[in-house]
């Protein structure tokens, strides 16, 4: 049995894994966002272990048994965040998150201090990163910066509390700006470059590599056996990659979750920078990855829904659906930049904009404006992505919340011009991919462990209406363009 634990923004998921590829068990508790100042956004760590307090005690009321079979625990989590620890090992202050954007200033001033940033680290400075966080900490918090011993990725905390060792893998490590993507490695140039060394950061193992064992008192406390290996886990969505069997070359998904997300894996690394696309290590040795984020999905469908009345988001996907093809080219046209952007435009001020309203306009054109916005947005970070002609696309998997909507997966599908797959149990996630990562530790084979899920539903592209969805999608594009030195 394996234990895979996923510290997401919204809430932590444990999730029991047989060795015959069964869910045995999942446990949630949810975690609130704080967000004191605009542009801020953090969580105070002391709440992840009380969510992971709770989850463990309701597996061990539900499944005592599997719980006292455990061989090995994974971690998958929310990347980015910066968590900072003094010499013993207290938190210094609210870990500030992937998604706060205070530190547009000290992203500048990164990249003008290291002009190979993108090419060492394969991403350009965004606030999301975790380097520029520091820099912000360092200039606005002196007494804070000057106290720092360790700084942690949220889930190397965890990490952290479970085992007392400070350690990271590659595929989150990726995601700090610290990282020698290429070489799998600290860089000392990018880390002085923040005021930082080596000291100051955990050491390094690969996804499905042992990290460390759980402390003993923790085991006797939780019903698990002595000498529970941890793994080295991975970042939300290279564990998600790993959970579905996506870690071959050419194997991707699209995520609709709070962000949207475009991945592939690869079998080099593959920077393109200069579109704000990421590359990163992916949770497997000799492996990387290729992903486009947007801050804003199905968070932008929840906000529409509450913003226009809507019962909830099943009911404004609903209302898009209702729109007719024929009249979809005389809809609204959405931005959804609601936190501003990644990719492709790297821009913390972007906004949204609902455009183009009429009094022909009613609930279910803003519904269908809103949706396809997102999806236009999602394309555009698709496009971001450069594979070699010796390493073909072979599939993309459609992933998260926003999955469970077959017209939105449609419509994807007809936006990104590629078949899309639906496959079972994809709502698992980041968990799976941890409890997998774990099972890759105790001795498992990539072969076995990580397998594709049966296939519930491929979305095909369509060809009718392709010439207004290029035509809306140019007028997307052309809008953004128009506006942009307008978000300030």
């Amino acid at each position: 049995m394996y234990l895979g634990l996923d510290l997401g923004t919204s809430e932590l998921k444990a999730l029991l894994l047989a060795d015959d590829h069964r869910i045995v068990g999942v446990a949630r508790a949810s975690l609130t966002v704080e967000r004191p100042q605009p542009l801020w956004s953090e969580q105070a760590p002391q709440q992840w272990w009380q969510a992971l307090e709770e989850v463990m005690r309701a597996l061990g009321k539900s499944h005592p048994e599997e719980l006292a079979a455990v061989r090995a625990i994974g971690l998958s989590g929310q990347m980015h965040g910066a968590t900072l620890i003094d010499e013993a090992g207290e938190v210094l202050r609210p870990a500030i998150l992937w998604n706060d954007g205070r530190s547009g200033a000290q992203c500048e001033a990164l990249a003008r201090a290291v002009p190979r940033l993108g090419e060492i680290a394969g991403n350009l400075a965004m606030p999301g990163f975790t380097a520029p966080k520091l820099l912000w900490v360092r200039e606005h918090e002196p007494e804070v910066f000057g106290r720092v011993a360790r700084v942690l990725l949220p889930k190397d905390w965890l990490r952290f509390m479970l085992s007392g060792e400070a350690v990271s893998e590659m595929s989150d490590a990726a995601g700090t700006l610290w990282l020698d993507v290429g070489a799998r490695d600290w860089s000392d140039e990018l880390l002085a470059a923040t005021g930082l060394t080596r000291a100051h950061m955990p050491r390094l193992v690969e996804g499905s590599e042992v990290s460390a064992q759980l402390k003993p008192e923790l085991a006797a406390r939780w019903g698990l056996r002595d000498g529970v290996k941890i793994a080295g886990g991975a970042g939300d969505n290279a564990a998600s990659a790993v959970g579905m069997g996506l870690v071959e070359p050419g194997q991707g998904f699209v995520s609709l979750g709070t962000s949207g997300v475009v991945f592939v894996s690869t079998d080099r690394f593959l920077p393109n920078p200069a579109q704000a696309m990421h590359a990163f290590c992916h949770a497997l040795p000799k492996r990387w990855h290729q992903m486009s984020v947007m801050l804003s999905a199905a968070s932008a469908v929840s906000w529409a829904a509450k913003t226009f009345r809507f019962a909830d988001e099943a009911a404004l996907l609903e209302a898009a659906a209702s729109v007719p093809p024929a009249q979809r080219e005389r809809c609204p046209l959405f931005l959804p930049y609601l936190s501003g952007e990644r990719s492709p435009h790297n821009n913390p001020n972007a906004q949204g904009v609902l455009f183009g309203l009429t009094h022909a306009h009613g609930p279910a054109e803003i519904a269908y404006a809103v949706v396809e916005g997102v999806s236009f947005g999602l394309r555009d970070g698709f496009d971001t992505l450069r594979l070699p002609e010796d390493m073909p696309m072979r599939e993309m998997a459609l992933v998260g919340g926003g999955a469970r909507s077959v017209w939105w997966g449609q419509l994807l599908a007809d936006i990104f011009g590629v078949t899309l797959t639906l496959y079972a149990g994809s709502e698992t996630g980041g968990a799976l991919g941890a409890a997998r990562l774990a099972w890759l530790a105790d001795g498992g084979s990539v072969a076995e462990v990580c397998t594709l899920p049966p296939v519930k539903q491929q979305l095909v592209p369509s060809i009718e209406s392709a010439d207004v969805r290029r035509t809306r999608h140019a007028r997307f594009q052309s809008l953004y363009k128009s506006l942009r030195d307008q978000f300030q």
